[in-house]
């Protein structure tokens, strides 16, 4: 990244916001492509990125560029892509047509294929992958809260050294494993749906061992699928992946103390698929548990617990009346 370039967001909702308004406040230059109702909250207040770790601040409009028109990224040195997966392609031919082609491009989205994508619509670009591990929550009036602990990691480039982008309270390591950082980020990211279908906290979620074994169940079941196409995912987390079906199975007395000492999680916190459905938007329920049963299908394996969440998720989409509230009983129902 040429030094004194923009730093572009490019798709500014809860996680672009909270990135962008970070790395804003840490001294970088920022443009927010955003959609004109999160640009009418910051014109009206300012843009506040807020922690559980206690971190607040708002930032005035004139802090950085915001605008829904791209050529805010003519500057760009960086841009970061916080679309949903669904968004990508659109994405990346806004990108094409707007920004340098020598800007470097870096991926923060949930999921295991954008960076593909990416590259595939933007031939000859430097594109990187990354993984953003915690939860952003959009609270209004231009606040977006971090609502649970963990770093950004993206894959290691010479060009784009991780600790220039870091800032006080966002934390950006580098991997020369990206691809399987964000296989493990997938498996943990399992719990997106159920959270979803729970309309619990996550807090009070996990600190329940009936949907904890049904987490522990779904992990069980994407690994078996991952592990068929000879991948070996990493796991985000203190925790290796293939050791957390059991952890989740554990007691309450003995996980809980466990869980505190791992990761941190704002009691508010929920998942951004339970936010997805409760503004009547479309989840990533496809990139998530529907990569899982994809696999599954192609390798001949049984799949009955992701393909039931799907289910589920589809039809919470469709009746457009937020989180269905289910029980971890109905979610495992006709399994």
């Amino acid at each position: 990244m040429v030094a004194g370039k923009t730093i572009g967001i490019a798709g500014a909702g809860s996680i672009g916001c909270f990135v962008g308004g970070m790395l804003a406040a840490g001294g970088h230059r920022v443009a927010l492509l955003a959609r004109p109702r999160v640009i009418a909250e910051i014109e009206a207040g300012g843009l506040r990125p807020t922690s559980f770790e206690g971190f607040d601040q708002t930032l005035p409009r004139d802090r950085f560029a915001l605008s829904e028109n791209p050529s805010i990224f003519e500057d760009a040195g960086i841009v970061l892509v916080t679309v949903k997966s669904a968004d990508t392609a659109a994405m990346a031919d806004i990108i094409a047509r707007h920004v340098p082609s020598d800007v470097i491009i870096v991926s923060l989205q949930n999921g295991v294929s954008n960076a593909a994508v990416l590259r595939d619509r933007l031939p000859g670009r430097r594109v990187l992958g990354g993984m953003v591990p915690f939860n952003v929550i959009a609270l209004g009036n231009g606040r977006f809260h971090r609502a649970t602990s963990g770093d950004i990691v993206i894959a290691q480039d010479a060009a784009l050294p991780a600790e220039r982008l870091s800032v006080a309270g966002l934390t950006i390591r580098a991997t020369d494993n990206i691809e399987g950082v964000q296989w493990g980020k997938l498996v943990l990211n399992l719990n997106n749906a159920l959270n979803a279908l729970a309309d619990l906290p996550l807090r009070r979620q996990l600190a329940q061992r009936p949907w904890r074994q049904l987490f522990a169940d779904q992990i069980a079941e994407g690994l078996a699928a991952i592990r068929a196409e000879g991948i070996k995912p990493v796991s985000p987390a203190p925790i290796p992946v293939g050791w957390m079906p059991p952890l989740l199975r554990l007691p309450n007395v003995i996980f809980e103390p466990m869980l505190g000492r791992t990761m941190k999680i704002d009691p508010e916190a929920r998942s951004s698929m339970w936010e997805d459905l409760k503004h009547g938007r479309r989840t990533e329920i496809d990139y998530l548990q529907g990569v899982i049963t994809e696999i599954a299908e192609r390798r001949g394996l049984e799949a009955p617990l992701s393909r039931r969440i799907v289910q589920l998720i589809r039809q919470a989409e469709r009746e457009a009346k937020g989180s269905p509230g289910l029980t971890p009983a109905q979610v495992r129902a006709a399994n």
